[in-house]
């Protein structure tokens, strides 16, 4: 199965990298076009789901209709569910089948909690009968799901687990100890949910008989509260949030029988503390999977549950000496001789595939070579085929390909520069596949499994002639020596009417932290933003330090225990490095960035002996110990353990180094990084009689947004850098 870019995409691609850009002032790259008109903003296909017979696929079409299309030539051939036929709703934000597909759960009015969930009004629509009925009428609900066997819904309110009965109407619940801040049934904490990165907490087994779910137990937990403005008297919002070295929640596993309403629990190894980030059930429907990790998260197993009587079996160990990064839903997928599962591990330093049988114990690589996976797309059982994305071409692209269970018939199925990912159908004969590079905005595409176009979806063509017009840089893609004798990749955007022999100012983009990356050929969501500051006459720069990710377990764990402080070094000798350029002026070098990339930008502003003229931090970790348990002590241990690796690299104990123009922004009810990280750095650039500027966007979270905010936090940065750089 091989692809190549089609004909329109390749004339698109050609247009905006090859043809010479406007200069017409009337095409000025501006905020209002940015955050306002959304004149940049990308169209995607969302709300795809592939239906059971592998030949169809449905589209949520803005929140109105599911409309039906044929993967053969991606023509609509009919609605299976509109909202102007029905009262009781007038949009739905998702949708989901039951495996008959007799039945659509859709989700409607959805009120964000955290990151990932959110309460929400579902509604049952039944497509033989064409009734639409509410889940429930006793408040909103959380993590909806129908059974395998189309006979329930499950639901979690009010940290309780409920289900509904689809052909009685019958709500019932199942679990009764939920308490706000004291029990959770059903649904993580905030910790699991941040970090481990699910919001669901509980599975249905493969026939639809049996519940596992988690329970939390938080009331040991301390309480963080933040101050809700707006009313006569504010509010204090509590939740329980774990900071580094303090007690976490204890976890336990339940499996309910739905039938008998009998909840049995699951042995746990006796260890007083660890985690459970992810439970999954086998094949076998009496055996339930589970992933375990130690609090430092340096041993990981994976266990096997007898779900009658709760007795545990561990099936597979590894330990590492720093960290283990992939406990995740992808670590383990099982396959149908109930024998044997996908393993994605680093034991050799490289994320790869691995074949282990868990009743002998063997196993053998299915990928290899000293290349990064990114993520696995999919498994064809039928055809013993997994599909991946890998950094095998690149660590700077991702590319899509497929391999036989055995490690045989390796194809890399996608072929032009830049980076994909795909969605397939149930069947596995066709596929979506997405594509964009730092050049050109996404193009989504339909194929056969033979590599055939059969559609495009959505190309932005419409975008991509107005990038054209208004005089969109190229990105160029650059490598950084250092002292560490490290290359580290980057990329630089420079002015349309670029003169070597002028001296521009340097404006640098970070982020930094463990196991991400900025530097991938693909379209980036702050594009629109960095060339509107290149047609301000700004070199636009970014560049990935050690403990990103793409290039192996030895960069990528490079900064343990020690978070800030290779980080910091990179950064600094890449800014010099390029300040030496004999078209970048030494003394205009500013630095941005948010959440890791404000703690970067702090470090930078604090150790960087003046380099920055001026730095922009937002949402900053300022103090390490401020930081949750799990994200902080993967990286550093606990502060216990290691507390020189905590204070050597925190912002707020480095304010009397301050240098440059400062500004330092965050949202009051940031609930991850909390704003006590930037109220505290303020009291020790005060106490160090530092002068610095200060933004604070009241009942705002991590990701600053909502009503005029984003417009608002852009000015004040563009701003902000047109008077100090």
């Amino acid at each position: 199965m091989k692809i190549k870019i089609n004909l329109m995409s390749f004339i698109i691609w050609t247009l905006i990298t090859s043809t010479p850009f406007l200069n017409a002032q009337d095409k000025d790259i501006t905020l209002d076009k940015i955050y306002r008109n959304y004149t940049f903003s990308t169209k995607s296909v969302r709300g795809i789901n592939s239906m059971n017979d592998g030949k169809h696929y449905t589209v949520n079409s803005g929140g109105i209709t599911i409309n039906k299309h044929k993967y053969a030539d991606g023509k609509k051939t009919g609605i299976l569910f509109n909202t102007e036929n029905f009262e009781q709703i007038s949009s739905f934000n998702d949708y989901q089948f039951s495996n008959d597909e007799k039945f659509i759960l859709l989700t409607t009015e959805r009120e964000p909690i955290y990151r990932r969930s959110y309460l929400a009004n579902y509604y049952i629509y039944n497509r033989s009968d064409d009734v639409l009925v509410p889940l429930s009428k006793k408040g909103k609900q959380q993590l909806a799901a129908i059974s395998p066997d189309n006979q329930h819904v499950a639901f979690v309110r009010k940290n309780n687990l409920f289900l509904y009965n689809l052909a009685t109407g019958e709500e019932r619940q199942v679990t009764f100890d939920g308490r706000e801040n004291e029990i959770i049934n059903g649904a993580p904490d905030w910790v699991y949910e941040e970090e481990f990165g699910f919001a669901d907490g509980y599975k249905w087994s493969p026939d639809g008989k049996r519940i596992a779910f988690y329970r939390f137990d938080e009331r040991n937990v301390k309480e963080f509260f933040m101050t809700m403005f707006g009313d006569l008297y504010p509010v204090a919002y509590k939740f329980k949030y774990p900071k580094a070295g303090e007690e976490n929640s204890k976890v336990t596993i339940h499996i309910l029988d739905v039938s008998t309403g009998q909840t049995n629990q699951v042995d746990i190894p006796d260890e007083e503390e660890y985690y459970i980030p992810r439970i999954k059930w086998t094949n076998d429907t009496g055996v339930l999977s589970m992933i375990w990790l130690n609090r430092l998260q340096n041993n990981v197993k994976v266990l096997h549950a007898n779900v009658e009587s709760g007795k545990t079996d561990i099936v597979y160990e590894e330990t590492n000496e720093k960290y283990i990064s992939e406990a995740t839903d992808d670590m383990i997928t099982y396959l149908d001789d109930n024998e044997s599962f996908i393993l994605i591990s680093e034991r050799d330093g490289f994320f790869h595939f691995y074949h282990y049988n868990y009743l002998t114990g063997t196993i053998a690589p299915v990928t290899s070579g000293a290349w990064d996976i990114a993520s696995l797309i999919g498994v064809d059982r039928k055809r013993e085929t997994l599909y991946y994305t890998s950094y095998e071409k690149s660590p700077t692209e991702i590319h899509l390909y497929s391999i036989k269970f055995d490690g045989s018939g390796k194809t890399r199925i996608s072929e032009g520069p830049g980076s994909y990912s795909t969605t397939f159908s149930n069947s596995f004969d066709y596929y979506i596949l997405s594509h964009s590079t730092a050049n050109t905005p996404p193009v989504y595409e339909l194929f056969n499994r033979k590599g055939k176009l059969i559609r495009v979806l959505e190309d932005n063509a419409e975008l991509g002639k107005t990038i054209q017009e208004h005089g969109f840089s190229r990105v160029e893609f650059i490598k950084v020596p250092t002292a560490s004798g490290q290359l580290l990749n980057g990329f630089m955007i420079k002015p349309e009417n670029f003169d070597p022999d002028k001296k521009y100012p340097l404006f640098i983009y970070v982020y930094g932290g463990p196991e991400s990356q900025n530097v991938v050929n693909r379209w980036n969501r702050r594009s629109a933003w960095f060339q509107m500051l290149v047609q301000q006459g700004y070199v636009i720069a970014c560049v990935d330090n050690r403990g990103t990710n793409g290039r192996g377990e030895d960069f990528r764990k490079a900064t343990y225990m020690q978070m800030g402080k290779l980080e910091t070094i990179d950064q600094v000798e890449s800014a010099s490095f390029l300040g030496e350029l004999p078209y970048i002026d030494s003394d205009r070098i500013g630095i941005f960035g948010w959440s890791y990339g404000g703690f970067m930008t702090s470090l930078c502003l604090t150790k960087g002996n003046g380099l920055f003229k001026m730095g922009i931090a937002v949402a900053p970790v300022t103090n390490w110990r401020y930081y949750d348990t799990i994200y902080t002590e993967r990286f550093m241990r606990t502060p216990r353990e290691n507390p020189n690796g905590y204070d050597d690299n925190s912002p707020i104990n480095f304010a009397d180094q301050l240098q440059g123009k400062f500004l330092l922004v965050h949202g009051t009810a940031d609930d991850n990084v909390h704003c006590q990280n930037s109220v505290d750095f303020v009291t020790a650039l005060v106490e160090a009689d530092k002068q610095f500027d200060l933004m604070f966007y009241p009942n705002k979270n991590h990701g600053i947004y909502g009503g005029n905010t984003t417009y608002h936090l852009y000015t004040k940065m563009t701003d902000y850098i047109l008077e100090n750089l």
